[in-house]
């Protein structure tokens, strides 16, 4: 990245502590970016100084690996977020995906990882930036119990696990609507889920469809 880009991502990251940079206007800095250098530019913004050491993820999990800048913008206008959402992303890293979708829509944002040391280092950029509606839990999103309204996520484990992260989405999904939002994942064979159209060929949608349950408006 340029000077002149880290210049600008650096401003963008003072406007954002002061709580004046969200919303439309990040949105449209965000897209005005080249596309290869987005993801670069936004950990200038929200501070992240490089990749985690490489530690052996747990039994299940995946290695780190952000997702791209260009899917959380589709994520964020195709479903869409609303203030009034609470976003999980599951195997949330350093906080790329929860972060920017607070700040693109106001909606509260929760990350769950199982890598402690990414918890930590995520909590400390957040608490930097001055998100008080952007949080961070070490847990295995296979065994706790969930709560949310848009789940991501950008395939965090395999197998077991996968399939225990499943049956708990199911069982938020027969309490309330939700929206499912994968990039590396397919779920067409989920009888409880619905696909739907997006504007990315890397990103996928999944609205929740069981008995008894409203959909999403």
């Amino acid at each position: 990245m340029d000077d002149s880009l880290r210049q600008k991502a650096r401003k963008a990251r003072a406007e954002v502590c002061a709580g004046v940079l969200r919303g439309a206007a990040l949105m449209e800095l965000l897209s005005s970016l080249p596309f290869h250098e987005r993801d670069d530019w936004a950990d200038e913004l929200l501070g992240v100084e490089g990749p985690p050491p490489d530690v052996p993820p747990p039994r299940g999990s995946v290695p780190y690996l952000p997702c791209g800048v260009a899917e959380v913008l589709s994520m964020t206008r195709d479903i869409p977020v609303r203030a009034d959402d609470v976003v999980v992303d599951l195997g949330s890293g350093l906080g790329r995906v929860v972060i920017l979708a607070h700040l693109l829509t106001g909606a509260r944002a929760h990350g769950v990882e199982i890598q402690e040391p990414l918890v930590h280092t995520a909590r400390a950029h957040c608490n930097t930036l001055g998100l008080p509606l952007v949080s961070f839990e070490h847990a295995n999103a296979a065994e706790i119990e969930l709560d949310g309204s848009i789940f991501f996520l950008y395939a965090p484990f395999n197998g077991e696990m996968l399939i225990a992260a499943l049956r708990n989405l199911e069982a938020v999904a027969r309490r309330r609507a939700i929206v499912l939002a994968t990039v590396g994942l397919e779920f067409r064979d989920v009888p409880w889920l619905r696909p739907r159209k997006t504007s990315s060929v890397s990103l996928a949608l999944y609205d929740s469809r069981v008995s008894g349950v409203p959909h999403r408006d």
